[in-house]
């Protein structure tokens, strides 16, 4: 196990799992754990993790640990982040929410949770990461000896030029699965946490209410899923020049070019829900919707990484501050939808490994490089893991039958 973790610790990970989750609803990364306790692959690396610290995700951290990790989690907004952490610092992506009762478990048993600042001064004392499975390029500054693992797309700008290998994965189709039929959901239920009372679960349906949802990739398309599911009438805005969506036109989806300021800012007027997903910063920032948006008494949200609206919408204006409204919740995405891609996280970090030649040095002790990775910069997970993940999820997972249904329709853009 990791330095620091202990057998108590071990329990108590196990105590909070079993009381949340049935095991189908993470077939894929207990099926790593039960691997990696016998393998142990990390053993003897020290290897950051930086995915957004909910319940959840203890279970990536339980199977990294089982593999051998000496676990450190990363969370970039537990320090000044990128004001004074050097220059490097200053290419570091957004930083994620996080459960601060979670932060407290893991430092309860011996995990450190460190921020950015704290990660480049322990590269800079000798006490570096050998991987680094990163979310939305929050540390990309660092440097780790084996490469990344980046779990977002929009974490993808911050190693376009790295020099160490960066597998992404949201790249494939296992990354779907979370993004069209857990994000949107996650949408969804946090209007209903937040009394908005038009979804399927408060045994109301959305009919009459208006949508307009910003953005046609894969996020945008599964909130337009859970809203049709909801019966609610939802029209997209999008960049047309990219082409027709097969899954909108398949749904009669009404479709807006974002390019059109007079319709769309005709459409934001008329809306009772606007929501951004467009994966691009200051999206709506242009003059005609911005004033749309200001005398328009629809609930705005957001449920990009980051500020899709702009600094002309003031963050008081739009629902948690401008912030991935799922993350309100306190589990953003159900565990069901996202175990395949914290399993292809963590999957992706031991693929580095055995691509880097990595192995235990003479007295056993430590690993280190018998053959330099040449690849570097950002690259597709193999197919053949995805379907190894995805025939676990597919049969042993509780949203097999969702996901065999669904499989053939999910959309193959990105945000």
């Amino acid at each position: 196990m990791g330095a620091g973790f202990s057998y108590i610790g071990v329990m108590i990970f196990d105590e909070i799992v079993n009381d949340a989750y049935e095991e189908r609803e993470y077939p894929a990364l207990l099926a790593l754990a039960h691997e990696w306790s016998g393998t142990r692959p990390f053993r003897a690396l020290r290897v950051l993790v930086a995915t957004p610290v909910f319940r959840n995700t203890l279970l990536q951290y339980r199977a990294l640990i089982a593999g051998g990790a000496d676990l450190v989690v990363g969370v970039a907004g537990l320090d000044s982040g990128h004001e004074g952490a050097g220059a490097d610092a200053s290419n570091a992506g957004a930083e994620m929410p996080c459960d601060p009762g979670i932060v407290e478990v893991l430092r309860g048993t011996g995990i450190p949770v460190i921020g950015v600042q704290e990660a480049l001064e322990m590269e800079a004392a000798g006490r570096g990461f050998d991987l680094i499975l990163d979310c939305a390029g929050q540390f990309s500054a660092c440097h780790p000896r084996f490469g990344f693992v980046e779990l977002t797309r929009s974490g993808v700008q911050f190693y376009e030029k790295c020099e160490h290998p960066v597998y992404v994965a949201d790249s494939g189709i296992v990354k779907r699965i979370e993004t069209c039929l857990g994000t949107g959901e996650g949408y969804v239920r946090a209007l209903a946490q937040l009394g908005y009372d038009f979804c399927l679960d408060s045994g109301r349906d959305g009919a009459g209410k208006k949508f307009v949802v910003f953005g046609s990739g894969k996020v945008g398309q599964g909130i337009v899923l859970q809203l049709l599911r909801s019966r609610a009438d939802v029209h997209v805005v999008t960049d047309c020049s990219r082409g027709s969506c097969a899954f909108l036109d398949a749904n009669g989806v009404p479709v807006t070019d974002c390019n059109d300021l007079d319709a769309v800012a005709s459409l934001v007027r008329g809306a009772d829900f606007v929501v951004t997903a467009t994966g691009v910063k200051g999206a709506l920032d242009r003059p005609q919707i911005v004033e749309a948006l200001l005398a328009s008494s629809a609930v705005l949200a957001n449920m990009g990484v980051e500020d899709e609206y702009g600094l002309g919408i003031p963050a008081s204006r739009v629902l948690a501050e401008k912030k991935p409204l799922n993350f309100i919740l306190e589990e953003p995405t159900h565990l069901k939808y996202i175990d395949a891609s914290l399993a292809l996280h963590a999957a992706l970090g031991e693929l580095l490994l055995q691509e880097g030649g990595a192995v235990y040095g003479k007295d056993g002790a430590g690993r280190e490089a018998v053959a330099a990775n040449k690849n570097a910069g950002p690259m597709d997970p193999p197919s053949e893991l995805e379907q190894r993940i995805l025939s676990t999820t597919m049969q042993d997972g509780v949203i097999g039958p969702e996901l065999c249904e669904m499989l053939g329709g999910l959309p193959n853009e990105s945000d």
